[in-house]
């Protein structure tokens, strides 16, 4: 005879999803997704109202007929709140915080609305008076969108920091592996901090662990265990109701891009190279170059004025031509603002002892080849704006895998290099993760992440990430 579920199992005779825990988590959740629905339908609605007095003030007509022009869209309110709530919800933008689609869905989202709109409104016989009011607002209903979900995150991140709301987590896994993904991890996730409960290397304790504490996530590192003992602790974990995560190995994260090939006898998995080819590469090339462009010619007077500034500051020319490793492990020369003494290069051979950096990277926290300016430089991220050229001219994309110095690439292992598959960027998962604050084979893996999943949405994501990133310093030297 079986022995009875301990109250705690999500099968015991009560109802798991009636118990307190799940019951305050899907309170959460609903509390969540109607806040930002409501945010959500007042930025399309003062976005399209803004459209629409634009519209005013470019015919002339002024002051503006405000409620005749409310008048004039109220019908359509209801379908356009139903068709943004449907096409947010299907792009993520109502998951959960730490899961939850970024800035770089709203504008695609928005555009998708404004299609279906513009779609049934003329299929049920609409005049349209002009065509520019869809795009407008749009464009006005995106920046207002942002701005509010922006605002959102920052002030729920801080409500959650001062009310002490922890993420319980227990690491499971054996010697340095452990101590790495503790490094790894952080502070916290998603605007919420972790709270370890300690390390286990013997899974046989992890039971009467989560008998005896409250525990949220099980974060499992990469180590020897064996599938069977995996399992059970999956089995156990679940029991619990506790959130199972697996940091993933070298090899699990290759299988992001597998195909089945079909055949008799023991199936197979084909690992498909993660190269942007066809339809991936054109929209990621005229991407760059439309940004790259417009960065160039918008902050060209800017881009001057810091140039005099390193100009004045010390000797040498004001840029820095670095040999860079890229596509096909091809070198090129990189382009940046001189940020240290002429004779930095020169200098570096001595400074082999100092450098903080594990694996194949060159950092060291007080360099004392840095310039005055160049340390503002740095500290702002401005010294790499050069790299635009770089873009331009094929060498490198906005985003992709940072290029490392030829003296870096030289003391790579050969696993690493398929990082090189790709045009090299100037930002990249790198910079808004932590980049100094991780291992270097940590770093690697956020490569091969951002190649196995790449989108140009998750382009627009990491370039928006970038400036805050920036502003924070985290990881920079």
């Amino acid at each position: 005879m079986s022995k009875p579920a301990p109250a705690g199992d999500v099968r015991s005779a009560r109802p798991y999803v009636l118990s307190p825990r799940p019951l305050r988590a899907a309170i959460r959740r609903t509390a969540s997704v109607a806040v930002l629905v409501a945010i959500d339908l007042t930025g399309i609605v003062l976005g399209l109202y803004a459209a629409l007095v634009a519209r005013e003030l470019v015919y002339g007509h002024w002051p503006p007929l405000w409620g005749v022009l409310w008048e004039a869209v109220e019908n359509w309110l209801p379908f356009l709140a139903l068709v943004t709530v449907l096409v947010f919800w299907q792009a993520g933008l109502y998951a959960s915080r730490e899961v939850r689609a970024g800035a770089g869905r709203i504008l695609p989202s928005l555009l998708l609305v404004g299609l279906l709109t513009v779609g049934f409104a003329w299929g049920s016989g609409h005049e349209f008076n002009t065509f520019g009011l869809a795009p407008t607002a749009v464009l006005f209903s995106t920046l207002i969108v942002g701005v509010l979900r922006a605002s959102y995150d920052l002030l729920t991140r801080e409500l959650l920091w001062s009310a002490g709301v922890r993420r319980r987590a227990l690491l499971v896994g054996k010697g340095d592996h452990v101590v790495d993904l503790r490094r790894t991890l952080g502070s916290g996730r998603s605007g919420i901090q972790y709270e370890f409960l300690g390390d286990v290397a013997d899974l046989a304790v992890v039971p009467s662990v989560l008998a005896g504490q409250r525990v949220d996530e099980l974060i499992v590192a990469e180590s020897d265990f064996d599938d069977e003992e995996l399992l059970e602790l999956v089995d156990q974990a679940h029991r619990s109701g506790v959130t199972v995560r697996v940091a993933p190995t070298t090899t699990e994260l290759l299988t992001h891009r597998v195909e089945y090939v079909p055949g008799q006898g023991v199936p197979l998995f084909e690992l498909r190279p993660p190269v942007f080819a066809g339809a991936d590469w054109v929209a990621k090339r005229t991407f760059d170059l439309v940004v790259a462009g417009l960065g160039v010619v918008v902050g060209l007077p800017f881009l001057l004025l810091l140039a005099l500034a390193i100009k004045l500051d010390s000797r040498g020319p004001v840029l820095y031509r670095d040999r860079r490793v890229g596509l096909d492990e091809r070198e090129f020369t990189m382009l940046k603002f001189r940020t240290m003494d002429a004779d930095a290069a020169d200098r570096q051979p001595e400074l082999e002892r100092a450098n903080e950096a594990e694996g194949p990277l060159f950092k060291i926290r007080d360099d004392p080849r840095v310039t005055r300016v160049g340390a503002v430089l740095r500290r702002f991220s401005l010294d790499e704006v050069p790299q635009l050229v770089n873009v331009l001219r094929g060498e490198m994309s906005l985003v992709g895998p940072r290029p490392l110095p030829v003296r870096d690439f030289a003391r790579l292992e050969d696993w690493h290099r398929k990082r090189y598959l790709v045009l090299p960027g100037m930002t990249g998962l790198w910079q808004i993760a932590g980049r100094s604050d991780l291992s270097f084979d940590d770093l690697v893996r956020l490569d091969f992440y951002y190649l196995d999943n790449w989108s140009i949405w998750l382009d627009i994501s990491i370039l928006l990430k970038t400036v805050p990133a920036v502003f924070r310093s985290r990881g920079a030297y």
